[in-house]
């Protein structure tokens, strides 16, 4: 397998000037998916196959609900993941882990292919919802499709987010990660890995959401938008489209690695 390193040294988080031009950034962006989506909708064909998309910290469905809408017009069995507000893993992850996969298994139980066997679905996670789909696709017994990441920061440190003060709010306990655990989180699910990421990302360092190494099975697709607005932003609909397209066992490279959110 030809590799390419992607060693990046440890960057800060995103400065406050992109943090404090989060909502509106978001909020042209969704306007921008509004008017493209009134101009063309979505083109259909995909297989029917199952897609979970997990929601990020301190959001919910709704947060990602134009982003299961376009799976969904795309001929796709799309749902969020069916917990409401995500609020952080509970004290023991992988407990916590263990039984949001088993939830979601339990969703997927009435998804069969014609010979009447389990379908394996594409977990797309955003942001802390990507290091979720990342980590249920490493269980043991767990089958999963692909995996698709966006603004997800599973190379890094608490340090290089906005998102540790909202967690310690929601939690009681600043997000703190042992170096085996931070090792853990870097290595790459065993089925095929999108992680799609914005420089322009206002909470979580763009470098954070890259892999050391890129594989045959491992990409990383950058984008031009905002971290906020990535569930309807038309560039992360594009990217998340062609890998849904993607044959179960002829999955390729996305071919573009730099698109902008205009169109």
């Amino acid at each position: 397998m030809n590799k390419l390193s992607l060693h990046q040294p440890i960057a800060s988080r995103p400065s406050w000037v992109l943090l404090g031009t989060e909502p509106w950034r978001a909020a042209g962006e969704y306007v921008s998916h509004r008017m493209q989506r009134a101009l063309n909708e979505p083109a259909g064909g995909g297989d029917g196959h199952p897609v979970i998309v997990i929601p990020g910290l301190a959001s919910d469905g709704n947060s990602v609900a134009p982003l299961v809408a376009h799976c969904r017009a795309m001929g796709f069995v799309a749902m969020d993941w069916g917990r409401g507000f995500n609020t952080g893993p509970g004290q023991d992850i992988d407990s916590w882990l263990q039984a949001l996969a088993a939830e979601l298994c339990e969703n997927l139980r009435g998804a069969v292919n014609a010979d009447g066997k389990p379908v394996a679905p594409t977990l797309i996670g955003w942001s802390l919802g990507g290091i979720y789909a990342r980590e249920i696709a490493k269980l043991p017994g767990m089958r999963v499709r692909q995996v698709i990441t966006i603004g997800t920061p599973f190379n890094g440190h608490v340090e290089q987010t906005h998102a540790g003060w909202l967690y310690k709010l929601l939690n009681g306990k600043s997000p703190a990660l042992q170096q085996a655990e931070q090792q853990r989180l870097k290595r790459p699910p065993p089925v095929p890995t999108t992680s799609i990421y914005s420089r322009s990302d206002g909470v979580v360092a763009w470098q954070a959401c890259r892999h050391d190494e890129q594989g045959i099975r491992v990409q990383d697709v950058e984008v031009e938008g905002s971290h906020l607005g990535m569930a309807w932003n038309p560039a992360v609909l594009r990217v998340v489209a062609d890998r849904l397209m993607q044959p179960q066992r002829g999955w390729r490279r996305y071919r573009h690695q730099t698109l902008d959110a205009s169109g």
